[in-house]
C-alpha cells in the first residue's frame, strides 16, 4: 500500500493483520517490553503516557521514544524523534478490537508531518519491514503466549545481488525449496537447528522462511534477507522460549554471528 497524505503535511502509512487471542492477551504482545521481545526486538517499554520506550537494534544501535497513547487493552501510541537524523517526529499508533473465534485485528499506523517527501521511502520500508515480524507475532500468540522469552539477532551485509544470498543462506541450513508444513534440520550450523516450515515469502524486496523450533529449544526462527541500494542484508533471528530461554540465547549469540558472516561472505570488522 502506498503512503497516504492529506492537506495538512500528514504523511503515513497503515497496516492491518488477525492475530489469535484475547485483547489482553494482544496486548501484553504489543504493549509491553517483554511482549514485543517475544517476536520483535529486545525492548523496555514504561507502561503510562510520558513513559520511556526503547527497542535494542543490536548492531544498528537503538531506538528510543516516549508513549502518548496508553488505553489498555485496546490503544496504544508513541513516539519516536530521533529514529533518522533530521527527520521530524516519528507516530505510531497501535489499536486492537476484538474479533469472533477468539481473534482480535491488530491496525498500526506509522506517521509524521513534512513539507517535503524527502521521508517518503523510510515510512515505506516500514511496510516490507513488518509482515516478517506480523507472522512471528501470529504464531507467538498461537504457541507461545506470555511464556518467558528471549531473542538472538544475527545480522550480515554483503554487497552481492540479493537472490544470490539468499540461495547461499537457504543452501547451508538445508531450506532450498522448503514448502510449508515440511520439517527440515540444517546441517552443519553452531548449534543444531531443526523445525517445521510455517511460511516461504519471496519477493524482489525480500525473502524469508519462518521455522516453528524443536531445537536448539521451543521457538521461532525468522531467517531472511532483503536488498537494501546494492548491499543485502542477511539475518537470522531466533525466537526462544521457557525458562531457560535467555542462556540458550547467550551461549549460541556470538557462534551464530561468526557463521552467518562466514557464509554470506561479509568480512568482520
Amino acid at each position: 500500500m502506498p503512503i497516504k497524505k492529506d492537506e495538512t503535511g500528514k504523511r503515513w502509512v497503515e497496516m492491518e493483520l488477525s492475530v489469535p487471542g484475547t485483547p489482553e492477551q494482544v496486548w501484553q504482545a504489543i504493549a509491553t517490553g517483554p511482549g514485543y521481545t517475544a517476536w520483535f526486538t529486545p525492548a523496555t517499554i514504561d507502561e503510562r503516557v510520558g513513559g520511556a520506550l526503547r527497542f535494542d537494534m543490536g548492531e544498528n544501535g537503538e531506538s528510543t521514544g516516549e508513549v502518548t497513547l496508553w488505553e489498555p487493552p485496546f490503544q496504544f501510541g508513541y513516539v519516536e524523534r530521533d529514529w533518522a537524523e533530521g527527520a521530524p517526529p516519528l507516530a505510531t499508533e497501535i489499536t486492537v478490537t476484538a474479533r469472533s473465534g477468539n481473534r482480535c485485528v491488530v491496525r498500526m499506523v506509522h506517521s509524521l508531518f513534512a513539507s517535503t517527501d524527502d521521508w517518503d521511502d523510510q515510512i515505506e520500508g516500514f511496510e516490507s519491514g513488518w509482515p516478517g515480524f506480523f507472522e512471528v507475532l501470529r504464531l507467538y500468540l498461537s504457541l507461545f503466549a506470555g511464556k518467558k522469552a528471549a531473542v538472538s539477532a544475527t545480522m550480515a551485509s554483503v554487497k552481492a545481488p540479493q537472490l544470490d544470498v539468499w540461495k547461499r543462506l537457504v543452501d547451508s541450513l538445508g531450506l532450498a525449496g522448503a514448502d510449508a508444513g515440511e520439517t527440515r534440520t540444517a546441517p552443519r550450523t553452531p548449534e543444531q537447528l531443526s523445525g517445521v516450515v510455517e511460511r516461504v515469502q519471496q519477493s524482489d524486496k525480500e525473502r524469508y522462511v519462518l521455522l516453528r523450533l524443536t531445537q536448539p529449544s521451543p521457538g521461532i526462527a525468522l531467517i531472511g534477507t532483503y536488498g537494501f541500494g546494492d548491499a543485502t542484508h542477511a539475518g537470522i533471528t531466533l525466537y526462544l522460549y521457557g525458562d531457560d530461554a535467555e542462556q540458550r540465547v547467550v551461549v549460541g549469540a556470538r557462534r551464530w554471528k561468526d557463521w552467518l558472516r562466514a557464509t554470506v561472505g561479509q568480512t568482520p570488522h
